[in-house]
């Protein structure tokens, strides 16, 4: 392809201990939603009907992996992480269509980098490139309608409380799947949320133990929500039920797609 669609997705070792040290394997985390901007790019240039050119680019959509960008990248919806905003960073210019929310561009304008006034995370796209009843057919069979998703690092943790609790590294379909037929997601991952909202699947954040709460505020303030209630624990979530109803309108975000790394 001649647009590198960046994403992140590490390996980890299969085994730990002694079995880990004898046999050390590895293979991709595959935390699903970091696995969403490439799909979605191949998506919306379907749409498009756009074709490959011989021209090689770098495309940043979907994630908080702004520290991968590099000099002369497009960035279309991505965001900051809270975990790495001291940096070091290896770029001074960037070609910037979209970010998630105001807070990744306030951290950009600091460093010198002009960017728009466009704001969402692609995630949210999910719901306007496919149907729900479409995505709900690939959720693995007895999936329960209340979903408890996590942040992949807050899993196992969560996992020992709520046995039915959903790994966010299970597969991509499979995940997107379990949202799409739910009545209820709540968890700490922020994607969960994100695709529950575009497929208007009510939805609660719960605090996560691990992450910093700047992609989710970049988040919720990216789609006009300076306040939203978040929930302790999932516990708290259930109770609360879902956040009020996304009002959000994808056109600027779409606009935005950098159509011209491809051919009509």
């Amino acid at each position: 392809m001649s647009v590198n669609v960046v994403h992140w997705n590490p390996e980890r070792p299969v085994f730990g201990g002694i079995v880990g040290r004898a046999l050390p394997l590895r293979r991709p985390l595959n935390n699903f939603g970091d696995l969403l901007g490439p799909v979605i790019v191949e998506r919306m240039v379907d749409r498009l009907g756009l074709t490959e050119t011989d021209r090689k680019s770098r495309l940043l959509a979907v994630g908080s992996i702004l520290k991968l960008a590099q000099d002369g990248d497009v960035v279309w919806g991505i965001g900051a992480n809270g975990k790495s905003l001291t940096g070091p960073f290896d770029f001074s210019r960037l070609d910037v269509r979209a970010v998630r929310g105001p807070l990744t561009r306030d951290f950009l304008v600091s460093r010198g980098v002009e960017v728009p006034s466009v704001f969402g995370d692609p995630g949210l796209l999910v719901g306007h490139l496919w149907q729900r009843d479409e995505l709900a057919m690939r959720a693995p069979a007895g999936t329960p309608r209340i979903v408890v998703l996590p942040n992949f690092h807050d899993f196992k943790q969560q996992r020992k409380t709520h046995r039915n609790a959903v790994d966010p590294t299970t597969g991509l379909w499979e995940v997107i799947g379990a949202i799409a037929q739910a009545d209820l997601v709540v968890g700490s991952s922020l994607h969960g949320i994100v695709i529950a909202e575009s497929l208007g699947v009510p939805a609660r954040l719960v605090r996560s133990h691990t992450e910093p709460a700047f992609k989710y505020d970049d988040y919720f303030q990216g789609t006009g929500r300076a306040e939203v209630g978040v929930a302790a624990t999932v516990d708290e979530a259930l109770a609360m039920g879902g956040s009020s109803p996304l009002k959000w309108d994808p056109s600027p975000l779409v606009q935005a797609f950098p159509a011209e790394l491809w051919s009509r």
